[in-house]
């Protein structure tokens, strides 16, 4: 098989380094005209835990590596105040991981000479992709949304997280622990992700800091909606887990319906939940989405 390369880069905005991490195949460059596909977390775990993370006798469970085997050249980046990135006394919110997207692609332009992008984002990872494909549509060739909220309404698991919008205003950094980062994965129907993988990824997340910033938690539980489909031309392909509590069905179709492209689709995957890349059945959503990429 062929060798899978690794690399580490930095991306520049203002006094704020933010870490990309690039995932290619040794071999022959990737296919000539290809967007890279760029990955985009979420609120509570970095870009390594989502999207490459080793499992001790569990493998296959990095997204990266999945893409990288198909030929794509893949990138992903931890967002200002999280991970290897800069922490900062801000509170990270939605419009900021807007601005680490415009930063990352100038850089991943600088070293690549690509103009153009395949753009995959997770929860608040999908409004910060959402709302990048509204502020730079020249950037970005195909979009994916995974367990995307639109409005907001009837969603149980914001229902919930309203109870400390207080906290979030007031506090620009949350508390996280390993209880706190298994619940994602158990929140919506346990079962879905094997427990070996809930506990790798808890403790990656965990190694980083005890706490991750609170603005994407303040905009989704206040500011809702974000972003405005009418205003997003590249072709976009929805995926949700079907146990997912973070939008109803009705939210996210609503959302779909107004999407201009002639070119868009949605997939609700059964057997999964919230944490659709590291499911049982992740290779679901791996699946529609390299087959919406390929398109």
């Amino acid at each position: 098989m062929t060798e899978i390369i690794g690399e580490e880069h930095r991306a520049s905005k203002g006094a704020v380094s933010l870490f990309l991490w690039r995932k290619r195949l040794a071999g022959p460059a990737p296919e000539a005209g290809r967007p890279a596909v760029i990955l985009v977390h979420g609120s509570s775990m970095s870009s390594l835990p989502s999207f490459d993370l080793t499992v001790p006798g569990c493998p296959d469970y990095s997204f990266m590596d999945w893409l990288a085997r198909r030929g794509w050249d893949v990138w992903t980046l931890d967002h200002e105040g999280y991970g290897h990135s800069t922490i900062t006394e801000g509170n990270s919110d939605i419009a900021t991981g807007v601005a680490d997207l415009i930063a990352a692609t100038d850089e991943i332009t600088r070293l690549t000479g690509a103009t153009s992008f395949h753009v995959y984002g997770l929860s608040s990872g999908a409004l910060r992709a959402a709302g990048f494909a509204q502020a730079a549509p020249e950037r970005v060739a195909r979009l994916v949304l995974d367990a995307f909220v639109w409005t907001g309404k009837d969603s149980p698991t914001l229902g919930k997280r309203r109870e400390g919008i207080e906290f979030f205003r007031t506090h620009n950094r949350r508390p996280i622990d390993r209880k706190f980062i298994e619940s994602i994965f158990t929140r919506d129907l346990p079962g879905t992700s094997e427990q070996a993988v809930i506990e790798a990824c808890a403790e990656a997340q965990c190694a980083y800091a005890d706490s991750v910033p609170t603005g994407t938690y303040l905009d989704m539980t206040t500011k809702l909606p974000i972003v405005d489909p009418e205003k997003i031309a590249a072709p976009t392909l929805i995926v949700r887990g079907e146990h997912d509590g973070i939008a109803t069905v009705e939210d996210v179709l609503a959302f779909f319906q107004r999407l201009p492209a002639g070119d868009k689709r949605i997939a609700i995957l059964p057997g999964l939940a919230h944490s659709t890349p590291l499911g049982i059945y992740r290779h679901r959503m791996w699946d529609a989405v390299e087959q919406f990429l390929r398109s």
